[in-house]
């Protein structure tokens, strides 16, 4: 049975989606690394057990199985669980009574490791997103120490090899049991498996060799990105352990919503209002686009709603030099006021059309309905 409940190590619900689970992990795992926190040794153990915690809760049989049984190994099928009688099972058997079997010890000092990947929230205008827009951002991250160049040790001194282990970073134990002698071999605890002692640790890094630093950089967006879009710059992370490569950094892109333009894909689409005479004779209008103004034709009996397609005129593609159409939508506006001499045009182009039309004043109207018969 584990020791601890790997839902409350994460803490995350029963229910958590894988998504949600993966989120978890990865902030406790920055914040508990042993490489940035203060207490190491507290922080190592606590970071085994959000690993150990997140290798069975990621798989989807684990987590079946520690959610039914509380464990992960035996906990259905045969007392001796997955092991057979074909792929090496009483090996795997031995391993469970006397550890891991070796015939010799071998290093186990950790070798260098790959920093971790950065995420860079970046939001940009639609105008941006359409001509590309080169933007300097400024963000923390653990680089390798100036001062030990990552080695954790105060420069000038030396990095001992450690005298339990021999150098090895793993410590061998002979058992005699009834079925013979079993060698086993651990991770050295007096090294951690590294293999050596660094007696004097860099005062600058505090012995981590790494050390957190502000970071300004020049990002290019390219012309035609859409929300959601991500930039990689490789080996802009953080600073790789014992002379691993760097991370990357992914700077994932928003555009902001605009007041006159949406888009759709590569098609933009915006809305332009024209009086009912433009409508109805028709005339030539300026309507607006990511390029600026462009004057089109309006074709005479236009009706509101009515759609112009400028071919050509949208986003560009970032992989090419295709671009989308931009759509115009019509919009006829009424007068909600008109003087004198607008109202006789207006009422002698009804007659001509042969609607009704009342010429009787307001008070005129209202005096003959009340009028009793």
């Amino acid at each position: 049975m584990p020791t601890q409940d790997y839902y409350e190590t994460l803490g995350v619900a029963r229910d958590a989606a894988p998504d949600e689970i993966k989120k978890a992990y990865r902030a406790l795992a920055r914040k508990h690394h042993p490489d940035v926190a203060d207490d190491k040794t507290r922080a190592e153990q606590h970071f085994k057990e959000i690993n150990e915690a997140y290798e069975v809760l990621s798989d989807p049989n684990k987590r079946a199985q520690y959610d039914r049984f509380g464990t992960v190994g035996n906990g259905a099928g045969s007392p001796f669980g997955d092991f057979g009688f074909g792929g090496g099972g009483f090996g795997d058997i031995f391993d469970m009574f006397f550890g891991d079997v070796r015939g010799a010890a071998q290093p186990r000092r950790s070798g260098p490791q790959r920093g971790s990947d950065l995420r860079y929230d970046l939001e940009i205008t639609l105008e941006e997103a359409f001509t590309g827009v080169v933007k300097e951002i400024a963000f923390s991250h653990l680089a390798q120490c100036e001062a030990c160049h990552g080695s954790a040790a105060q420069p000038g001194t030396l990095i001992a090899a450690c005298d339990r282990c021999g150098g090895t970073g793993v410590v061998r134990h002979a058992r005699q049991t009834p079925l013979g002698q079993f060698v086993t071999q651990a991770p050295c605890a007096k090294c951690g498996g590294e293999g050596s002692i660094i007696q004097t640790p860099c005062e600058t890094c505090s012995g981590r060799g790494r050390r957190e630093i502000e970071r300004k950089l020049s990002v290019k967006v390219p012309a035609g990105v859409d929300d959601g879009s991500r930039i990689r710059i490789a080996g802009s992370g953080e600073a790789g352990i014992r002379g691993g490569p760097a991370g990357d950094l992914f700077v994932y892109l928003s555009v902001a919503a605009h007041p006159l333009f949406k888009r759709d894909g590569l098609d933009t689409f915006a809305d332009v209002p024209v009086s009912f005479t433009q409508a109805a004779l028709g005339a030539t209008i300026s309507v607006p686009s990511l390029d600026g103004p462009i004057e089109v034709a309006l074709h005479a009996g236009s009706q509101s709603g009515t759609v112009m397609r400028l071919r050509g005129r949208g986003m560009p593609s970032v992989r090419g030099s295709q671009r989308g159409d931009h759509h115009v939508t019509v919009h006829v506006q009424v007068p909600t006021k008109v003087n004198k001499r607008q109202r006789e045009l207006l009422e002698e182009y009804a007659r001509a059309g042969g609607d009704a039309v009342d010429e009787r004043s307001f008070f005129e109207r209202v005096k003959e309905a009340f009028r009793p018969d």
